[in-house]
């Protein structure tokens, strides 16, 4: 601190500092001059002696300032000050080393935002690290992630002895009633202490108490923050406001702030007691009945790796007690997972695969601008060895080319860090699909650090070597006879080696750029199994009474299906439970059904097989156009008092039946009490994704299944114009039925394939960035090379080289240096290509059209890149070179 005042104190001084020392230096020499007037010398003799002794006035103040304190503070300054006045005097070199260093910083910081938003910050929760997610497994049967029943989550409530407490949470859809509109809401149940638990208070009212999770408490709502501002305007009055849901009416007691919502984003949250089926004594008698995600928060001092031998026992103990249940062939266990990780399970190899990416480009960036300053050290050799012979060291020198450098990237991060709003509105569309936490994505402090350490260590990067060589051959130049400055040996190589290395990154980002690109158009080329062309797709919701059962459900959608087929350029009409590419296929994975099959008892501790189930109505096949493999299709006639039918997709019939014919066989879903026979069998259907595989799939008639609310109408033209007419004739079918989800299938399939497009499109931005960098840096090597060359070439062409070969090899330099570069990126592409395996569909890390493609396409763009400098051979004099030699 003293330091630091008397630094302060000296710059607050400095004029009067620099009269004493005038004054103090004068007082000397006369003092000097005076003695020795004394010795018998003359006025003018005397003082310029006295000079000789002091060793110059200027050399002696020099002397002076460096002893002071602030000094070193004081040469920055200028330096700062002579940094920008060079760079001003060169605003073409300026501006294109801040434009490519914008690019790539502001691209680093975007990502960074995004991977510290959803990866790194902390959750928005109280001791957000004490909270985890239990995942119930059964290894040897191949399953992650089975829910939990009520009765499994009062066995590790009660005998856990690391978690100090143990919640649940399921999604259902309800209809939501007001004073003028029926609208289906997304509702998570929850225990009564969930918000307790995660340590989320709410933004206005209260959150479920002891007393809400009833039988006999009156029902409650909590809205989330979204629902409330989206569909309520953010009412500040909303708390207390009753709407109708489940024919029951829901007081709003509280809303929530806006913070990240796992498993789903939900519109409302009621507690456990208030959900119909969650409620009922059958439900929570039957151990096996599981649609619950549990959450747990550890005990103070507690790790998850004690937390995971606590629950390991706990799950040893219910697999001991309940054998039929829990099989020793199912390999039952119990995991324990941060919720922060859970929370970007699936964001995290895209996100950091991305950001890799744009650190890449961030070096070619690097790499770029010292080439750039290297060019520019040309210009400049003659003034440096000037300003070397005069007593500048090489310290003074190199410090001065890095104030440079750290000026330049420290604007390019300013430029990069207005760049980076833009891109980030995209980059936090492309995180939704990922995870919940995209709306915690934000330009802060910590974002502003990352963008302040980047520049720091982007000038530092690419200021070093021009800084080094500026020192080390500044005193050569002098030598030199002429005005006309060449690049010495090593500069050269360092020039060459430089653009080599961007060449090896943005082979590396092509590279991954073309696997992902590939894997697009696999994606969007992958058959879905059916027709989307002129299908339209809506969810109705009904507004029936609780006692509703089957039948009234079934009258329900046979009354929409007949007055939907009514409708002009409906072509036909069906039902089902889940449609192909659904948003609920995209986010969750395919159903987990046990059943048996006639004739294949299932031996105790035998694993039972599984498929998954749909409910459809007549028609449902022909709509969607799904092919007929066997068998015949489900019609109106497979009613409830016609036999209980089947028909299976032709995956499933060759996995269960591979050396028979399916048709006629009997399946079973509850243990032999009721069995279905197969009718026939259809074509495979990319259910959940056109990413994922063909699971079995089991079809159930409409009348012999449980409702299905989702439905599929073929139109004659676009489906998009039959939108308002069906609407309509649903309202007239009753008013308070909720209609969402209306799209085109076409738009379907288009958002099945956002994630991987977005994901391509980031990486072709990036690697196309990379491109244009390693070309123009292949041109301005060559267009140096060129222009010192001149002398030589002339002289060249008048001792008979043609001009045709002088060009070409000139550009067979270039082409020689992009193939170098090529043989270091194929190294560098192997390891970065197997961290996109995951993301990749139906194309090897290693594909070897995308290594070939690459290498051709950097071939081009180097020839060309070295083709437009050497052009300038064409304008060479032989005669002029000749007289000059």
């Amino acid at each position: 601190m003293r330091t630091l005042r008397n630094i302060a104190r000296w710059f607050m001084r400095r004029g009067k500092s620099e009269q004493e020392l005038d004054s103090e230096l004068q007082f000397h020499i006369e003092c000097e001059t005076e003695v020795n007037m004394r010795r018998g010398m003359s006025p003018e003799a005397a003082r310029r002696a006295a000079l000789v002794s002091l060793g110059g006035v200027e050399q002696t103040k020099e002397e002076c300032r460096e002893s002071r304190q602030g000094h070193t503070v004081e040469t920055v300054l200028l330096d700062i000050r002579y940094g920008l006045r060079v760079l001003r005097k060169n605003p073409g070199f300026s501006l294109a080393a801040i434009g490519i260093l914008a690019l790539g910083i502001g691209a680093n910081t975007a990502m960074f935002s995004v991977v510290y938003g959803v990866l790194l910050r902390p959750l928005p929760y109280a001791d957000g690290g004490q909270l985890v997610v239990l995942h119930q497994k059964a290894k040897k049967a191949n399953v992650a992630d089975i829910p939990f029943s009520v009765k499994e989550i009062q066995d590790y409530r009660t005998q856990s002895h690391t978690l100090a407490a143990v919640v649940e949470h399921h999604s259902m859809s309800f209809l939501l009633l007001t004073k003028d509109n029926a609208e289906r809401v997304q509702t998570a149940v929850v225990s009564a202490n969930f918000f307790d638990v995660l340590g989320v208070r709410p933004l206005l009212g209260r959150t479920f108490v002891a007393s809400d999770e009833t039988h006999a408490s009156d029902a409650v709502l909590i809205l989330s923050y979204d629902y409330w501002m989206t569909r309520h305007g953010g009412d500040p009055h909303i708390v207390g406001q009753v709407f109708q849901m489940n024919n029951r009416p829901h007081t709003v007691i509280g809303v929530l702030p806006s913070i990240p919502q796992y498993p789903v984003e939900s519109d409302v949250y009621m507690p456990t007691s208030q959900c119909p089926t969650r409620s009922s004594e059958r439900f929570m008698a039957n151990r096996q009945a599981r649609m619950m995600t549990v959450f747990g928060r550890l005990k103070p001092d507690v790790t998850v790796q004690q937390a995971q031998a606590d629950l390991d026992l706990v799950s040893s103990n219910i697999e001991v007690a309940y054998p039929d249940v829990y099989p020793k062939s199912y390999g039952y266990a119990i995991g324990a997972a941060p919720l922060r990780d859970d929370l970007t399970r699936r964001a995290r190899t895209t996100f950091l695969v991305l950001l890799a990416a744009a650190g890449l480009v961030l070096l070619i960036a690097c790499a770029n601008v010292a080439n750039l300053m290297l060019a520019r050290l040309l210009k400049l050799e003659r003034e440096l060895a000037v300003r070397a012979a005069l007593g500048a060291s090489r310290i003074r020198l190199v410090r001065q080319s890095l104030t440079e450098s750290m000026l330049l990237s420290f604007a390019g991060g300013l430029a990069g860090l207005a760049l980076a709003p833009f891109a980030l509105q995209i980059l936090v569309n492309f995180a939704q699909r990922f995870t919940t936490r995209a709306a915690e994505v934000r330009i802060d402090a910590p974002v502003l650090a990352f963008a302040f350490g980047a520049s720091l260590l982007t000038g530092l990067v690419f200021g070093l070597a021009p800084a080094l060589w500026s020192g080390r051959e500044a005193g050569d130049s002098l030598r030199q006879s002429g005005t006309r400055t060449t690049a010495g040996p090593a500069r050269q190589r360092l020039r060459a080696v430089l653009v080599m290395a961007q060449v090896a990154v943005s082979f590396v980002l092509l590279i991954g750029a073309g696997l992902t690109i590939r894997s697009l158009m696999h994606l969007i080329q992958e058959d879905p199994g059916f027709r989307t062309d002129r299908l339209l797709t809506m969810r109705l919701t009904a507004n029936l009474p609780n006692s509703a059962g089957h039948k009234e459900y079934y009258a329900f959608s046979r009354n929409v299906l007949d007055r939907l087929s009514q409708a002009g350029q409906v072509e036909s009409v069906a039902l089902a439970s889940n449609l192909p590419l659904s948003r609920r296929g995209i986010v969750s994975g395919p159903g987990d059904n046990e059943f048996q099959i006639e004739g294949r008892p299932i031996s105790k501790g035998e694993l039972a097989p599984r498929v998954d189930l749909t409910v459809v109505s007549d028609k449902y096949f022909e709509t969607i156009r799904q092919p007929l493999v066997a068998g015949r299709y489900l019609t109106i006639h497979d009613n409830e008092e016609a036999p209980a039918v089947a028909v299976i997709n032709n995956a499933m019939a060759r996995h269960r039946w591979p050396n028979e014919d399916p048709i006629g066989k009997r399946v079973s879903f509850d243990h032999g009490e009721r069995w279905l026979q197969i009718v026939g069998v259809v074509g495979n259907v990319k259910e959940y994704g056109l990413q994922l595989s063909v699971g079995d799939e089991l079809y159930l008639p409409l009348a012999q299944g449980n409702f299905g609310g989702n439905f599929v109408l073929r139109t004659t033209q676009d489906p998009a114009s039959v939108i308002t007419e069906a609407r309509n004739i649903v309202r007239q079918i009753d008013p308070h039925i909720a209609i969402d989800e209306v799209a085109t299938m076409e738009r379907l399939r288009s958002e099945s394939v956002a994630s991987p497009r977005l994901t391509a499109l980031l990486m072709a931005m990036f690697a196309g960035l990379a491109l244009l960098m390693s070309a123009s840096g292949i041109a301005a090597v060559m267009a140096l090379s060129v222009s010192q060359r001149t002398h030589e070439l002339g002289i060249r062409m008048a001792l008979g080289a043609r001009r045709e070969a002088l060009l070409q090899s000139i550009v067979l330099r270039g082409v020689a240096l992009a193939l170098a570069g090529c043989a270091v990126g194929l190294a560098g592409s192997l390891a970065f290509t197997q961290s996109l395996s995951t993301l990749l569909f139906g194309v090897s890390p290693t594909d070897p059209l995308t290594f070939l493609a690459v290498s051709v396409l950097f071939m081009l763009v180097a020839a060309a890149a070295s083709f437009l400098p050497a052009r300038q051979v064409t304008a060479i004099d032989p005669v002029q070179a000749l007289r000059q030699e």
